[in-house]
């Protein structure tokens, strides 16, 4: 088997860019160990623990950050990139690119917004339960302290969200020297139980996994719930990758990461088989009494760092979702001058931040919350490898044996502990479902509502040609200036010219059909970006093309057409139709999807906003369209 792969970008990565790795990607995965281990001993705990119990869980969270981690993210789904960038959005166009039929197309279309849906659910929830682990720890350095754990962690998150306006590239120079001494704590500090206790090692091999299976069956299952939270931030892998490109990511992993946390993993472990009273927090007895208030802040640090990275993921995807017509126009802030990505929409902003703050006061400790935490993290492993086994089958031409043999084997797996968080459901498990079920039905019906108002546009709009046709008999008065129409479909006449003309009885001399696509790539390249032709005296047909990681931004584009147009932004006039939505006699939306529409229709930022044009120079006319 072959597989083709985009070009290496960062063969020989800089330290600089290894750093930024460490901050960017890996603070959701290296956040685990505060409550992963705990979470899946403690299980045992009311029958007593056994060290053939440790050896079995430690064995378990080993080979699950091998065998999902490293093999399924690092070594192979990483080599499936859109154009450089990652992410299930990114997997899911390219496996509808290799769908030939409609209805293969919708299916697979369906499966990467499940998966988008879930990965807004970890987004509300890494927040809350890594901040909260974070500063349980007091309670362990200075236990008068139980009471105010989640007040502070609260004021945290308040503070957390309410920096995001001001962009992440000042608080990100700092997120990879933090993450680097958090890891190399991490590894210190196992190391130095394990020295004391080297036995701990044998849960390396995967025999004591297998043995813990056998011997608890049922119960093995149930843990399984547990010891996937040590895999969480694993898709971050494959969603940053745009970033950094594969081999940063993919040294840093195999070379550091993995080894540091397997180090802090089995350190807990031989702490616990010494000490079976470290259950209660065996990350934080790790340290000696002198070190745990300061690890107390330094894991706070970075916990801040994994939630800032699902914070800016969830902006990111926000933008992607839009692009791809999956949500209203929001309103998008570029947070810096010469960094494209980093974003900040205030609507996501605020969503994500009452939605923690809900979490945390509800649930009040990172214990209560890992029982929602894990069906996000699972059903967007599921997502992946359903799309990931049509990408390699069909653009890497794999046979069919090895892509449905291959990661039809991780997807059991990932069902397995789907299947084991699932039995958490009435625990809180219930809230990334419900969150991904409500995000599902506001973006299925925005975009058939979408589908259906262009569907109308076309059928009460005139084709192109026959206008132009007639427009040199009709004595139109054409009169100075310049006129831009914004239509989403190039070969119909806009609907705002239409009514200019029926009231106004004029034309500009200089007409400009503006129309906005977006590709199923996550950036254009300047060559492909614009596309000018003239179709009469004065008359221009302009398509400007944006990939799904980008912002329009209209004025730019047009004063960078050169010679051919000769724009000038002081004489433009921008005519956008702006469409009241009521429903229809006969509506082809079912009730509450027609109502989710037009209530995202009417909330839904204005063309002019969002595709950044002057609000000075726009003229808006308006249309009742029914659906």
């Amino acid at each position: 088997m072959t597989i083709a792969t985009a070009d290496e970008r960062g063969a020989n990565p800089s330290v600089g860019k290894l750093l930024a790795v460490l901050g960017v990607v890996y603070g959701d995965i290296g956040t685990s160990p505060l409550y992963a281990f705990k979470a899946s001993l403690q299980l045992f705990s009311e029958g007593g623990i056994s060290n053939s119990e440790i050896l079995g869980v430690l064995s378990m969270i080993f080979w699950a950050m091998l065998m999902i981690v490293t093999v399924k993210y690092v070594l192979l789904i990483m080599r499936a990139d859109n154009r450089g960038e990652g992410g299930t959005l990114a997997l899911m166009v390219l496996a509808q690119r290799m769908c030939t039929g409609v209805h293969s197309r919708k299916i697979v279309g369906l499966v990467g917004i499940v998966g988008a849906c879930l990965f807004f659910g970890d987004g509300v929830i890494t927040p809350a339960i890594s901040v909260l682990s974070a500063v349980e720890g007091l309670e362990v350095a200075a236990p008068a302290f139980k009471t105010y754990v989640v007040p502070i962690s609260a004021v945290i998150i308040v503070a957390l969200f309410a920096v995001q306006s001001h962009g992440t590239g000042a608080v990100g120079r700092l997120f990879g020297p933090v993450m680097l001494v958090w890891f190399i704590v991490l590894g210190a500090l196992g190391l130095f139980q394990i020295v004391r206790h080297p036995s701990v090692l044998m849960a390396l091999s995967p025999t004591y996994a297998i043995e813990l299976c056998i011997e608890h069956k049922g119960f093995a299952f149930i843990v399984l719930g547990a010891v996937v939270l040590c895999v969480t931030g694993a898709e971050a892998l494959y969603a940053d990758m745009g970033h950094f490109g594969r081999p940063p990511i993919r040294h840093t992993w195999i070379m550091f990461v993995l080894p540091c946390l397997t180090l802090n993993y089995m350190g807990q472990g031989a702490l616990v088989m010494s000490h079976p009273e470290a259950i209660e927090s065996p990350f934080f007895l790790l340290s000696p009494d002198w070190l745990r208030l300061p690890m107390v802040i330094l894991a706070t640090l970075a916990t801040v760092i994994a939630s800032q990275a699902l914070i800016s993921g969830a902006f990111s995807v926000t933008r992607q979702c839009m692009q791809l017509g999956f949500f209203p126009r929001m309103t998008v802030r570029h947070t810096s001058t010469t960094e494209e990505g980093q974003i900040y929409i205030p609507q996501v902003n605020s969503f994500l931040a009452v939605g923690v703050l809900i979490l945390v006061f509800a649930f009040r400790s990172s214990e209560h919350l890992a029982a929602a935490y894990g069906i996000a993290v699972t059903g967007t492993f599921m997502c992946d490898c359903v799309l990931a086994t049509v990408v390699f089958r069909r653009q890497f031409h794999w046979p069919r044996w090895a892509a449905v043999g291959l990661f039809g084997a991780f997807f059991m797996v990932d069902a397995t502990f789907f299947a084991s968080n699932a039995l958490k459901i009435p625990e809180g498990g219930w809230v990334p479902l419900v969150m991904a079920m409500a995000l599902l039905g506001l973006m299925t019906s925005w975009s058939r509502g979408r589908d259906l108002l262009l569907a109308r546009w076309k059928q009460d709009s005139m084709p192109l040609p026959p206008f132009l046709a007639r427009l040199p008999q009709s004595r139109t008065i054409r009169v100075p200036g310049m006129a831009v129409f914004l239509t989403g479909n190039p070969d119909y006449v806009p609907t705002a010219l239409l009514h200019n003309l029926k009231h106004n009885k004029v034309l500009h001399e200089r007409v400009l059909f503006v129309t906005v696509q977006n590709t199923d790539e996550p950036e254009v390249p300047r060559s492909r970006r614009t596309d000018v032709s003239e179709l009469g005296p004065g008359i221009f047909r302009v398509v400007l093309r944006y990939g799904f990681m980008e912002s329009p931004n209209i004025p730019r584009e047009l004063e960078e057409l050169g010679d051919a147009v000769r724009f000038d932004p002081m004489q433009a006039s921008y005519f956008l139709g702006r469409e009241v939505l009521v429903p229809g006699m006969e509506p082809k939306l079912s009730w509450w999807r027609r109502w989710l529409f037009l209530v995202m229709a009417r909330n839904a930022v204005s063309a002019t906003e969002f595709f950044r044009i002057p609000s000075d120079r726009v003229v808006e006319l308006g249309v009742r369209v029914a659906i």
